[in-house]
């Protein structure tokens, strides 16, 4: 009897799901291996959360901003809600909090997984989604920031990924704004208008800030131009240090990375609510789709900034990567052949049983090349 019998249905998976083939899976693991390599290489140290929790611990805190996001089970042995993590970043600060409280700051560690979102109403397109991301948890200063995304830069450069642009935000300058300006009952839907960029609806909405959100909305865009128009805006005495700090954010990313592309955009407030100060998304000219995003969060009672990546998005960026070549090789060849090999590039396929023509059997498992007489021969 088969392992699995072939039904109807055998290929149905749930929405937002899907299967890694071959070729597919290596080429997330080689990307992932080279971006946790580039982090590693800059002392973030690499930790492992479990990828299922107990509810009232993944979605304490901070953490309860991931709530519409979160699958959940029951646990049959403790009878608890436990829930599947959407997010990998409010782990880390469990872990920096409560395992590593005794850690010298600053603390840098690294992860990589998979996480499961819920997703929106005809978003469900990927559900389980992997990330691979840094967190610096210690220090509040834009050199800290500085050092999240130019690490960052240097791990999609080493991908081979092209037109890198870092967009960067800080949701509590509009947010200030309207809180200092705009009654409660109506700050969502400005809120949602600025999400939108409707300049009408933000003019009628804005009330006594309305010119000022005007320019801020305009400003999106390269950050030098951006910054600029910011500038001449007259910030409340309290939303002034958070543009003080994008200021000075750009100008230590500035000076650890001149040829990074960097924009602003003052009104975004995309990201995970529980980011407190610059948000940054990542965008390459070669896709479509996000390519990562981090920002500046509290972990525990810590200020931290991080940056999680998108592994199979940035594959889907970055240049496709040549196969590796594979050879037939003779059930018996010698461990010292095999290891010369491997040590040339290649993946070895090993016969199970003497073949009379080993040519047609590479051919038939896919190879590029096979092992006659001591010598490889290509296809």
């Amino acid at each position: 009897m088969s392992l699995y019998s072939e039904t109807p249905s055998a290929a149905l998976l749930p929405s937002g799901f899907s299967d890694l083939l071959p070729g597919e899976a290596e080429a997330e693991a080689r990307g992932i291996a080279c971006v946790m390599e580039a982090f590693s290489r800059h002392g973030y140290e690499r930790v492992r959360p479990p990828m299922l929790e107990f509810e009232t611990s993944l979605l304490n805190g901070s953490g309860s901003a991931l709530s519409t996001q979160t699958f959940r089970l029951m646990d049959p042995s403790s009878h608890r809600m436990m829930a599947l993590r959407p997010d990998m970043t409010t782990q880390i600060a469990r872990i920096a909090s409560v395992r590593l409280q005794d850690a010298p700051r600053p603390l840098r560690l690294s992860y990589s997984g998979s996480c499961i979102v819920i997703g929106t109403p005809g978003r469900e397109a990927d559900r389980q989604v992997s990330q691979a991301g840094i967190e610096l948890i210690g220090p509040d200063s834009a050199q800290a920031d500085a050092e999240v995304v130019a690490l960052g830069a240097t791990a999609l450069e080493e991908l081979g990924i092209k037109g890198v642009s870092f967009d960067l935000s800080m949701p509590a300058l509009a947010l200030g704004l309207i809180e200092s300006a705009i009654p409660a009952a109506d700050q969502d839907e400005l809120i949602q208008a600025l999400n939108r960029k409707d300049a009408a609806s933000v003019a009628e909405l804005g009330g006594p800030i309305a010119g000022m959100l005007a320019v801020m909305l305009q400003a999106a865009g390269p950050a030098d131009r951006a910054l600029d128009m910011l500038a001449s805006l007259d910030f409340p005495e309290a939303v002034r240090p958070h543009f003080d700090r994008l200021v000075a954010s750009v100008a230590a990313i500035r000076e650890r990375a001149p040829s990074l592309r960097l924009t602003v955009d003052p009104v975004d407030f995309r990201g995970w609510q529980y980011h407190t100060g610059l948000c940054i998304t990542v965008f390459s000219t070669t896709s479509r789709e996000e390519l990562g995003r981090g920002g500046r969060y509290v972990a525990g009672q810590e200020p931290a900034c991080g940056l999680t990546l998108r592994p199979q998005a940035l594959l889907r960026a970055a240049p496709v990567p040549p196969a590796r070549p594979r050879c037939y090789v003779p059930v018996r060849l010698g461990a010292e052949d095999m290891a010369a090999l491997h040590a040339q590039g290649f993946a070895t396929v090993s016969a199970l049983e003497a073949d009379a023509d080993p040519a047609a059997e590479a051919r038939h498992l896919r190879c590029t090349h096979f092992w006659r007489d001591g010598v490889v021969h290509a296809l």
